[in-house]
């Protein structure tokens, strides 16, 4: 039997890579005889640079930079021979660099994913490609342009604080990106718009320890900062605030947009880039996984575009979870023929399965994968 394993990372837990190995352990462990096939993914959050780097070699070059509170942190970017630079903004502006007590995007940073994309830059590379997701910070990369030579100020010409809250009083930008012609790419999955109930404040501010009064602000304080940003950045195009993929990372997106670039589909580059369709095509079985199937994931994550290309392929398609929340409706409708989770695994919520599931994943994983495999296997 022809088995596909391609699941994302267990946010918290495990890297992508990881999660595969435990499950193929588990399943060779019943029937070694099968043909697995590992072909970890990514959208655009934390891991994409390493499932980039697996599928297309090049040089990974050690990048000092900071978290969003401003402490170093350790990043890298990904060189290819054809002048692409891949790097990913949850190594600079990832929420996992942060405690929950320190969750504020009123005050977090986007400047160390400008540290990046400068590194990036003057390695020669001509195309920069940025994975977006995971993130900490609401600041509309006002951050990352000040680290590309773009400072907000005040009335008073005054360079603002980092954070979001700050772009409440921007008024203007002083200086120019330093780029050298290189185009931006934001890798995201994420449709939303910069502002408005479905934007970046709205929608992701909450998880990154927002307030309803702080949303408001933040999302004032974009509109003002995305009108400077169209009235005073060069080649910004119109109304690009509304544009898809805008909202995406607190904004991250918008900047990118401001300065020229376009959005395109992580899941889709990466997709491209390991030869997934193939691999589809070959598959007598796809299992695919995440650290939290829920109503998230069928909104342009990895496991909905893994499920959705198994069912147009007539292929059955099981999704492992640390928790398990969409409804099987719901689920069967995007391609999920089986759903299975660590936290009831492991007894439930009640019975220390949550604690379990994030303490000892890959067991978790490799006993699923047992289970699959008598199931399944021929």
């Amino acid at each position: 039997m022809r088995v596909l394993l391609c699941p994302d990372k267990f946010a918290g837990t495990l890297p992508a890579q990881d999660v595969a190995i435990a499950v193929a352990e588990g399943w060779r462990e019943v029937a070694a005889g099968d043909d697995l096939l590992i072909r970890p993914l990514a959208d655009g959050g934390p891991g994409f640079v390493a499932v980039l780097a697996e599928a297309l070699g090049g040089r990974r070059l050690p990048v000092p930079t900071v978290d969003p509170l401003g402490r170093p942190a350790a990043g890298e970017i990904l060189l290819t021979d054809d002048g692409t630079a891949y790097l990913e903004s949850a190594q600079a502006c990832g929420l996992h660099l942060l405690t929950e007590a320190e969750r504020d995007p009123k005050t977090t940073t986007s400047y160390g994913l400008g540290l990046l994309v400068a590194a990036a830059v003057e390695s020669g590379a001509r195309t920069v490609v940025i994975g977006l997701g995971g993130s900490a910070t609401n600041d509309g990369g006002a951050g990352m342009l000040t680290a590309l030579g773009v400072t907000p100020l005040d009335e008073a010409g005054r360079a603002l604080p980092y954070g979001g809250a700050a772009l409440a009083a921007v008024a203007a930008l002083d200086g120019t990106p330093r780029l050298r012609a290189a185009t931006l790419i934001a890798a995201t999955d994420v449709d939303n718009p910069l502002l408005g109930l479905h934007g970046a404040s709205n929608v992701y501010g909450p998880q990154k320890g927002a307030s309803r009064e702080d949303i408001l602000l933040l999302d004032a304080a974009l509109e003002r900062f995305a009108a400077v940003l169209e009235r005073e950045l060069p080649g910004c195009p119109p109304g690009f605030g509304a544009l898809p993929g805008a909202g995406a990372a607190g904004g991250l997106g918008a900047a990118i947009l401001a300065l020229g670039g376009r959005c395109e589909s992580g899941i889709g580059l990466v997709t491209r880039a390991i030869g997934l369709d193939a691999a589809l095509d070959a598959a007598d079985l796809v299992i695919t996984g995440e650290g939290s199937f829920d109503h998230q994931s069928l909104r342009g994550k990895v496991v909905a575009g893994v499920a959705g290309a198994a069912r147009d392929r007539g292929v059955p398609c099981v999704v492992l979870a640390g928790r398990v929340s969409t409804g099987r409706r719901e689920a069967a409708a995007a391609g999920v023929t089986e759903a299975y989770s660590l936290v009831e695994h492991f007894g439930g919520e009640e019975q220390g399965g949550l604690e379990a599931a994030m303490g000892r994943p890959a067991e978790g994983l490799r006993a699923l994968g047992a289970r699959l495999a008598r199931q399944w296997s021929r």
